[in-house]
Protein backbone atom coordinates (compact mmCIF):
# COMPACT_ATOMS: atom_id res chain seq x y z
CA UNK A 1 0.00 0.00 0.00
CA UNK A 2 2.94 2.78 0.89
CA UNK A 3 5.00 1.55 -2.29
CA UNK A 4 1.52 2.61 -4.34
CA UNK A 5 0.76 5.19 -2.65
CA UNK A 6 4.49 6.76 -2.69
CA UNK A 7 4.53 5.65 -6.98
CA UNK A 8 1.10 7.23 -7.52
CA UNK A 9 2.57 10.54 -5.49
CA UNK A 10 5.86 10.77 -7.69
CA UNK A 11 4.08 10.48 -11.23
CA UNK A 12 1.23 13.43 -9.63
CA UNK A 13 4.36 15.74 -8.91
CA UNK A 14 7.10 14.68 -10.58
CA UNK A 15 5.99 16.94 -14.44
CA UNK A 16 4.89 19.60 -12.12
CA UNK A 17 8.69 19.56 -10.82
CA UNK A 18 10.32 19.29 -13.95
CA UNK A 19 8.51 22.32 -15.32
CA UNK A 20 9.36 23.98 -12.24
CA UNK A 21 13.13 23.26 -12.74
CA UNK A 22 13.09 23.77 -16.60
CA UNK A 23 11.63 27.61 -15.77
CA UNK A 24 14.29 28.10 -12.56
CA UNK A 25 16.89 27.50 -15.44
CA UNK A 26 15.13 30.21 -18.60
CA UNK A 27 15.18 32.12 -15.77
CA UNK A 28 19.08 31.99 -14.84
CA UNK A 29 19.71 31.70 -18.79
CA UNK A 30 17.87 35.16 -19.35
CA UNK A 31 19.70 37.30 -15.79
CA UNK A 32 22.87 35.85 -17.34
CA UNK A 33 21.95 37.02 -20.90
CA UNK A 34 20.72 40.63 -19.39
CA UNK A 35 23.84 41.24 -17.09
CA UNK A 36 26.65 39.87 -20.32
CA UNK A 37 24.42 41.95 -22.31
CA UNK A 38 24.35 45.21 -20.90
CA UNK A 39 28.79 44.75 -19.86
CA UNK A 40 28.84 44.91 -23.76
CA UNK A 41 26.82 47.66 -24.52
CA UNK A 42 28.60 49.87 -21.42
CA UNK A 43 31.91 48.58 -23.54
CA UNK A 44 30.51 50.14 -26.83
CA UNK A 45 29.56 53.06 -25.04
CA UNK A 46 33.82 53.25 -23.54
CA UNK A 47 34.47 52.28 -27.41
CA UNK A 48 32.52 55.18 -28.70
CA UNK A 49 34.29 57.21 -26.34
CA UNK A 50 37.70 56.74 -27.96
CA UNK A 51 36.45 59.04 -31.22
CA UNK A 52 36.66 62.05 -29.05
CA UNK A 53 40.24 60.39 -27.36
CA UNK A 54 41.27 60.29 -30.91
CA UNK A 55 39.48 63.87 -32.26
CA UNK A 56 41.35 65.49 -28.98
CA UNK A 57 44.70 63.55 -29.82
CA UNK A 58 44.92 64.70 -33.25
CA UNK A 59 43.48 68.04 -32.70
CA UNK A 60 45.96 69.13 -30.28
CA UNK A 61 49.28 66.70 -32.06
CA UNK A 62 48.10 69.19 -35.29
CA UNK A 63 48.80 72.84 -35.74
CA UNK A 64 45.59 75.49 -35.14
CA UNK A 65 45.05 76.40 -38.40
CA UNK A 66 43.64 73.01 -39.47
CA UNK A 67 41.96 72.27 -36.26
CA UNK A 68 38.02 72.49 -37.36
CA UNK A 69 39.23 70.41 -40.45
CA UNK A 70 40.83 67.46 -37.78
CA UNK A 71 37.12 67.78 -35.60
CA UNK A 72 35.35 67.26 -38.84
CA UNK A 73 37.06 64.43 -40.16
CA UNK A 74 37.27 63.07 -36.85
CA UNK A 75 33.17 63.44 -36.39
CA UNK A 76 31.89 62.33 -40.09
CA UNK A 77 34.37 59.57 -39.63
CA UNK A 78 32.51 57.09 -36.79
CA UNK A 79 29.15 58.27 -38.74
CA UNK A 80 30.21 57.01 -42.24
CA UNK A 81 32.13 53.54 -39.99
CA UNK A 82 28.63 53.15 -38.72
CA UNK A 83 26.33 53.65 -42.09
CA UNK A 84 29.11 51.35 -44.36
CA UNK A 85 29.01 48.69 -41.74
CA UNK A 86 25.70 48.20 -41.55
CA UNK A 87 25.14 48.31 -45.23
CA UNK A 88 27.92 45.58 -46.09
CA UNK A 89 30.76 45.49 -43.42
CA UNK A 90 29.14 43.23 -40.75
CA UNK A 91 27.91 40.50 -43.43
CA UNK A 92 31.38 40.52 -44.72
CA UNK A 93 33.22 40.23 -41.70
CA UNK A 94 31.20 37.41 -40.18
CA UNK A 95 29.75 35.73 -43.49
CA UNK A 96 29.37 32.17 -41.90
CA UNK A 97 31.75 30.44 -44.87
CA UNK A 98 30.04 28.24 -46.90
CA UNK A 99 32.65 25.66 -47.86
CA UNK A 100 34.45 26.33 -44.56
CA UNK A 101 37.05 28.58 -43.28
CA UNK A 102 38.43 30.48 -46.35
CA UNK A 103 39.35 33.60 -47.70
CA UNK A 104 36.21 35.81 -49.07
CA UNK A 105 32.28 35.26 -48.38
CA UNK A 106 29.26 37.40 -48.43
CA UNK A 107 25.77 37.02 -46.26
CA UNK A 108 24.18 39.91 -48.01
CA UNK A 109 23.34 43.37 -47.42
CA UNK A 110 22.24 45.16 -44.52
CA UNK A 111 21.38 43.27 -40.98
CA UNK A 112 18.84 40.80 -40.16
CA UNK A 113 16.17 42.56 -38.54
CA UNK A 114 14.96 39.19 -37.38
CA UNK A 115 17.98 38.06 -35.28
CA UNK A 116 15.96 38.29 -32.58
CA UNK A 117 16.74 37.84 -29.02
CA UNK A 118 18.42 34.25 -29.25
CA UNK A 119 21.44 35.17 -31.02
CA UNK A 120 23.56 33.30 -28.70
CA UNK A 121 23.89 33.27 -24.83
CA UNK A 122 26.02 36.20 -23.91
CA UNK A 123 24.20 39.08 -26.03
CA UNK A 124 21.50 40.10 -28.81
CA UNK A 125 22.43 40.25 -32.52
CA UNK A 126 21.85 43.68 -32.61
CA UNK A 127 24.01 44.27 -29.59
CA UNK A 128 27.06 42.44 -31.41
CA UNK A 129 26.61 44.52 -34.15
CA UNK A 130 27.07 47.38 -32.68
CA UNK A 131 30.23 46.77 -30.61
CA UNK A 132 31.99 45.32 -33.62
CA UNK A 133 30.53 48.36 -36.00
CA UNK A 134 32.76 50.93 -33.23
CA UNK A 135 35.67 48.56 -33.45
CA UNK A 136 35.18 49.54 -37.64
CA UNK A 137 35.18 53.17 -37.24
CA UNK A 138 38.42 53.21 -35.17
CA UNK A 139 40.33 51.69 -38.08
CA UNK A 140 39.75 54.32 -40.30
CA UNK A 141 40.24 57.24 -37.13
CA UNK A 142 43.89 55.59 -36.99
CA UNK A 143 44.42 56.91 -41.14
CA UNK A 144 43.28 60.12 -40.38
CA UNK A 145 45.71 61.28 -37.65
CA UNK A 146 48.90 60.22 -39.93
CA UNK A 147 47.80 62.28 -43.24
CA UNK A 148 46.68 65.34 -41.15
CA UNK A 149 46.80 68.33 -42.42
CA UNK A 150 47.82 68.19 -46.07
CA UNK A 151 44.67 65.65 -47.55
CA UNK A 152 41.74 66.54 -49.19
CA UNK A 153 38.45 66.28 -47.13
CA UNK A 154 36.87 64.63 -50.34
CA UNK A 155 39.58 62.18 -50.68
CA UNK A 156 39.44 61.06 -47.31
CA UNK A 157 36.12 60.25 -47.19
CA UNK A 158 36.20 57.70 -50.48
CA UNK A 159 38.91 55.79 -48.48
CA UNK A 160 37.08 55.62 -45.37
CA UNK A 161 33.75 54.26 -47.17
CA UNK A 162 35.89 51.99 -48.94
CA UNK A 163 38.50 51.01 -46.54
CA UNK A 164 35.54 50.47 -43.49
CA UNK A 165 33.18 49.16 -45.74
CA UNK A 166 35.17 46.72 -47.64
CA UNK A 167 39.05 46.53 -46.71
CA UNK A 168 38.63 46.49 -42.77
CA UNK A 169 35.79 43.30 -42.88
CA UNK A 170 36.91 41.16 -45.05
CA UNK A 171 40.69 40.87 -43.46
CA UNK A 172 38.93 40.92 -40.15
CA UNK A 173 36.95 37.86 -41.19
CA UNK A 174 39.91 36.00 -41.84
CA UNK A 175 40.35 35.55 -37.97
CA UNK A 176 37.26 37.09 -36.10
CA UNK A 177 35.04 35.57 -38.76
CA UNK A 178 36.14 32.28 -38.42
CA UNK A 179 38.00 32.01 -42.02
CA UNK A 180 41.60 30.60 -43.03
CA UNK A 181 43.73 32.40 -40.53
CA UNK A 182 41.79 31.73 -37.57
CA UNK A 183 41.47 28.21 -38.62
CA UNK A 184 45.00 28.31 -39.29
CA UNK A 185 46.09 29.21 -35.08
CA UNK A 186 46.56 32.89 -35.76
CA UNK A 187 45.51 34.37 -32.68
CA UNK A 188 44.43 38.18 -31.97
CA UNK A 189 42.10 38.98 -28.85
CA UNK A 190 41.22 42.16 -29.15
CA UNK A 191 43.13 43.53 -32.46
CA UNK A 192 46.61 44.63 -32.53
CA UNK A 193 46.17 43.69 -35.96
CA UNK A 194 42.96 42.76 -37.59
CA UNK A 195 42.10 46.85 -35.64
CA UNK A 196 45.40 48.80 -35.43
CA UNK A 197 48.34 47.19 -37.70
CA UNK A 198 45.55 47.19 -40.47
CA UNK A 199 44.41 50.76 -40.02
CA UNK A 200 48.18 51.68 -39.23
CA UNK A 201 49.22 50.11 -42.81
CA UNK A 202 46.36 52.29 -44.07
CA UNK A 203 47.84 55.24 -42.63
CA UNK A 204 51.82 54.07 -43.81
CA UNK A 205 50.32 53.87 -47.47
CA UNK A 206 48.61 57.50 -47.18
CA UNK A 207 51.68 58.64 -46.36
CA UNK A 208 53.91 57.84 -48.66
CA UNK A 209 51.09 58.78 -51.07
CA UNK A 210 50.43 62.20 -49.86
CA UNK A 211 53.99 63.25 -48.82
CA UNK A 212 55.58 65.44 -46.27
CA UNK A 213 53.89 68.27 -44.66
CA UNK A 214 55.69 71.75 -46.53
CA UNK A 215 58.53 72.69 -44.46
CA UNK A 216 58.67 69.04 -42.38
CA UNK A 217 62.13 68.17 -44.02
CA UNK A 218 64.39 70.90 -44.18
CA UNK A 219 68.63 70.71 -45.28
CA UNK A 220 68.51 66.97 -43.44
CA UNK A 221 66.55 68.47 -41.10
CA UNK A 222 63.20 67.63 -39.23
CA UNK A 223 61.22 70.88 -38.25
CA UNK A 224 58.57 70.02 -35.65
CA UNK A 225 55.03 71.30 -36.34
CA UNK A 226 53.50 72.64 -32.92
CA UNK A 227 50.41 71.62 -32.26
CA UNK A 228 47.60 73.60 -31.29
CA UNK A 229 47.34 72.28 -27.53
CA UNK A 230 49.10 70.09 -25.42
CA UNK A 231 46.51 70.04 -22.85
CA UNK A 232 43.71 68.70 -25.56
CA UNK A 233 46.49 66.06 -26.75
CA UNK A 234 46.89 65.16 -23.15
CA UNK A 235 42.74 64.93 -22.21
CA UNK A 236 42.71 62.57 -25.67
CA UNK A 237 45.22 60.17 -24.73
CA UNK A 238 43.49 59.71 -21.19
CA UNK A 239 39.90 59.20 -22.95
CA UNK A 240 41.68 56.60 -25.22
CA UNK A 241 43.01 54.48 -22.24
CA UNK A 242 39.97 54.68 -20.41
CA UNK A 243 38.10 53.84 -23.69
CA UNK A 244 40.45 50.89 -24.47
CA UNK A 245 38.89 49.34 -21.13
CA UNK A 246 35.47 48.46 -23.16
CA UNK A 247 37.83 48.20 -26.19
CA UNK A 248 39.76 45.05 -24.31
CA UNK A 249 36.99 44.29 -22.13
CA UNK A 250 34.46 44.05 -24.23
CA UNK A 251 36.11 41.42 -26.36
CA UNK A 252 36.12 38.76 -23.77
CA UNK A 253 32.46 39.28 -25.15
CA UNK A 254 30.67 38.49 -22.13
CA UNK A 255 30.79 39.60 -18.76
CA UNK A 256 32.50 36.50 -17.00
CA UNK A 257 34.17 38.10 -14.06
CA UNK A 258 37.95 36.36 -13.89
CA UNK A 259 38.38 36.92 -17.96
CA UNK A 260 37.40 40.75 -18.11
CA UNK A 261 39.08 41.00 -14.62
CA UNK A 262 42.43 39.76 -15.84
CA UNK A 263 42.07 41.29 -19.69
CA UNK A 264 41.22 45.16 -17.95
CA UNK A 265 43.88 45.05 -15.49
CA UNK A 266 46.55 43.50 -18.03
CA UNK A 267 45.32 46.34 -20.23
CA UNK A 268 45.92 49.37 -17.71
CA UNK A 269 49.28 47.56 -16.84
CA UNK A 270 50.58 47.93 -20.13
CA UNK A 271 49.21 51.13 -20.25
CA UNK A 272 51.33 52.22 -17.37
CA UNK A 273 54.14 50.98 -18.45
CA UNK A 274 54.27 52.12 -22.15
CA UNK A 275 54.64 55.77 -20.48
CA UNK A 276 57.20 54.93 -18.54
CA UNK A 277 59.04 53.50 -21.75
CA UNK A 278 58.04 56.04 -23.64
CA UNK A 279 59.50 58.33 -21.12
CA UNK A 280 63.27 57.10 -20.67
CA UNK A 281 63.10 56.26 -24.36
CA UNK A 282 62.09 59.70 -25.06
CA UNK A 283 64.72 61.13 -22.15
CA UNK A 284 67.31 58.91 -24.10
CA UNK A 285 67.55 60.00 -27.63
CA UNK A 286 66.41 63.80 -27.06
CA UNK A 287 67.91 64.22 -23.31
CA UNK A 288 64.33 65.97 -22.36
CA UNK A 289 61.39 65.33 -21.08
CA UNK A 290 59.41 64.85 -23.74
CA UNK A 291 55.63 64.31 -23.13
CA UNK A 292 55.15 63.50 -26.38
CA UNK A 293 56.28 60.56 -26.16
CA UNK A 294 55.15 59.87 -23.01
CA UNK A 295 51.55 60.14 -24.49
CA UNK A 296 52.19 58.12 -27.71
CA UNK A 297 53.98 55.76 -24.97
CA UNK A 298 50.82 55.08 -23.40
CA UNK A 299 49.14 54.30 -26.54
CA UNK A 300 51.79 51.88 -27.47
CA UNK A 301 51.41 50.00 -24.67
CA UNK A 302 47.72 49.73 -24.76
CA UNK A 303 48.24 48.88 -28.77
CA UNK A 304 50.72 45.92 -27.34
CA UNK A 305 48.66 44.39 -24.97
CA UNK A 306 45.49 44.11 -27.03
CA UNK A 307 46.67 40.87 -28.88
CA UNK A 308 46.91 38.92 -26.08
CA UNK A 309 45.60 41.16 -22.95
CA UNK A 310 43.54 37.57 -21.75
CA UNK A 311 46.91 35.72 -22.30
CA UNK A 312 49.43 37.44 -20.22
CA UNK A 313 50.03 37.25 -16.39
CA UNK A 314 50.64 40.93 -14.85
CA UNK A 315 54.44 40.59 -14.85
CA UNK A 316 54.75 39.99 -18.70
CA UNK A 317 51.67 43.00 -19.32
CA UNK A 318 54.28 45.35 -17.81
CA UNK A 319 57.26 44.33 -19.92
CA UNK A 320 54.67 44.35 -23.36
CA UNK A 321 54.07 47.44 -22.59
CA UNK A 322 57.64 48.74 -21.50
CA UNK A 323 58.73 47.58 -24.47
CA UNK A 324 56.11 48.91 -27.00
CA UNK A 325 56.54 52.45 -24.93
CA UNK A 326 60.28 52.21 -26.12
CA UNK A 327 59.70 51.07 -29.98
CA UNK A 328 57.09 53.88 -30.62
CA UNK A 329 59.74 56.67 -29.88
CA UNK A 330 62.36 54.13 -31.88
CA UNK A 331 59.58 53.92 -34.62
CA UNK A 332 59.05 57.81 -35.11
CA UNK A 333 63.06 58.48 -35.30
CA UNK A 334 62.78 55.87 -37.80
CA UNK A 335 59.81 57.34 -39.99
CA UNK A 336 61.33 61.32 -40.05
CA UNK A 337 64.80 59.41 -41.44
CA UNK A 338 63.24 58.22 -44.19
CA UNK A 339 60.97 61.40 -44.61
CA UNK A 340 58.26 59.76 -43.50
CA UNK A 341 55.41 62.45 -42.37
CA UNK A 342 53.25 61.48 -39.46
CA UNK A 343 51.48 64.30 -38.17
CA UNK A 344 50.38 62.31 -35.33
CA UNK A 345 52.93 59.00 -34.76
CA UNK A 346 50.01 56.86 -35.77
CA UNK A 347 52.46 54.40 -37.55
CA UNK A 348 54.61 54.53 -34.92
CA UNK A 349 51.72 53.62 -32.33
CA UNK A 350 49.46 51.52 -34.34
CA UNK A 351 51.23 49.72 -36.86
CA UNK A 352 54.77 49.05 -35.03
CA UNK A 353 53.23 48.55 -31.96
CA UNK A 354 50.57 46.46 -33.47
CA UNK A 355 52.83 44.15 -35.05
CA UNK A 356 55.09 43.94 -31.61
CA UNK A 357 52.08 43.13 -29.66
CA UNK A 358 50.75 40.17 -32.26
CA UNK A 359 54.04 38.70 -32.40
CA UNK A 360 54.64 38.90 -28.63
CA UNK A 361 51.17 36.60 -28.48
CA UNK A 362 53.85 33.84 -29.83
CA UNK A 363 56.34 34.59 -27.55
CA UNK A 364 54.62 35.53 -24.07
CA UNK A 365 52.28 34.13 -21.86
CA UNK A 366 49.87 31.01 -22.66
CA UNK A 367 50.04 30.35 -26.19
CA UNK A 368 54.15 30.97 -26.41
CA UNK A 369 55.62 28.95 -28.63
CA UNK A 370 57.75 28.81 -32.02
CA UNK A 371 54.79 26.79 -33.84
CA UNK A 372 52.30 30.05 -32.86
CA UNK A 373 54.89 32.61 -32.99
CA UNK A 374 55.24 31.11 -37.24
CA UNK A 375 51.49 31.78 -36.98
CA UNK A 376 51.65 35.21 -35.83
CA UNK A 377 54.12 36.13 -38.32
CA UNK A 378 51.88 34.89 -41.13
CA UNK A 379 48.92 36.65 -39.86
CA UNK A 380 50.86 39.63 -39.59
CA UNK A 381 52.38 39.08 -43.24
CA UNK A 382 48.75 38.52 -44.71
CA UNK A 383 46.93 41.00 -42.97
CA UNK A 384 49.44 43.83 -43.98
CA UNK A 385 49.86 42.98 -47.31
CA UNK A 386 46.25 43.29 -48.17
CA UNK A 387 45.68 46.50 -45.92
CA UNK A 388 48.72 48.13 -47.44
CA UNK A 389 47.99 46.64 -50.74
CA UNK A 390 44.68 47.41 -51.33
CA UNK A 391 45.17 51.19 -49.59
CA UNK A 392 47.97 52.25 -51.42
CA UNK A 393 46.15 52.23 -54.21
CA UNK A 394 42.80 53.43 -53.10
CA UNK A 395 45.18 56.39 -52.37
CA UNK A 396 47.19 56.02 -55.84
CA UNK A 397 43.82 56.41 -57.87
CA UNK A 398 42.30 59.08 -55.78
CA UNK A 399 45.22 61.25 -56.17
CA UNK A 400 45.12 60.71 -60.39
CA UNK A 401 41.98 61.00 -60.18
CA UNK A 402 40.04 63.44 -58.19
CA UNK A 403 43.41 64.55 -56.46
CA UNK A 404 44.93 64.12 -53.06
CA UNK A 405 46.43 66.98 -51.78
CA UNK A 406 45.28 70.29 -50.87
CA UNK A 407 47.51 73.05 -53.05
CA UNK A 408 50.15 74.84 -51.38
CA UNK A 409 48.19 78.09 -50.48
CA UNK A 410 45.59 76.24 -48.54
CA UNK A 411 48.06 73.94 -46.88
CA UNK A 412 50.56 77.02 -45.86
CA UNK A 413 47.11 79.34 -44.81
CA UNK A 414 45.15 76.50 -43.29
CA UNK A 415 42.39 74.07 -43.81
CA UNK A 416 39.88 75.71 -41.75
CA UNK A 417 39.58 78.66 -43.68
CA UNK A 418 39.77 77.79 -47.24
CA UNK A 419 37.51 74.44 -46.52
CA UNK A 420 35.08 75.29 -43.68
CA UNK A 421 34.87 79.33 -43.17
CA UNK A 422 35.56 78.89 -39.45
CA UNK A 423 38.60 78.48 -37.39
CA UNK A 424 39.20 76.54 -34.37
CA UNK A 425 39.88 79.15 -32.02
CA UNK A 426 38.54 82.24 -31.89
CA UNK A 427 39.88 84.09 -28.92
CA UNK A 428 39.94 87.95 -29.65
CA UNK A 429 40.37 90.69 -27.14
CA UNK A 430 39.43 94.24 -28.12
Amino acid sequence: MNLMFLSSFKALFTPLLATNLESAASQVNIEVLTVNNVWMMLCIALVFIMHLGFACVEAGFTQSKNTVNILFKNTVTPAIGLVSYTIIGFNLMYPEFADGPGWFDFNGFFLNDFAGINYNQNYTYWTDFLFQAMFAATAATIVSGAVAERIKISGYFIFTIIFVGFVYPAIGSWKWGGGALDAMGFYDFAGSTLVHSVGGWGALAGIIVLGPRIGKYVNGKVIDKEGSSVPLATIGVFLLWFGWFGFNGGSVLSAEPRATSLVIMNTSLAAAAGSLGGFLMGYITFKRLDLGMVLNGTLAGLVGITAGADLMTPGLSLLIGFIAGMLVVLSAIGLDKLKLDDAVGAVSVHLTCGIFGTLAVGIFGQKAGWEQFVNQLIGVAACGAAAFGSAFIIFYVLKKTIGLRVSKEHEEQGLDSHEHGIRGYTITYE
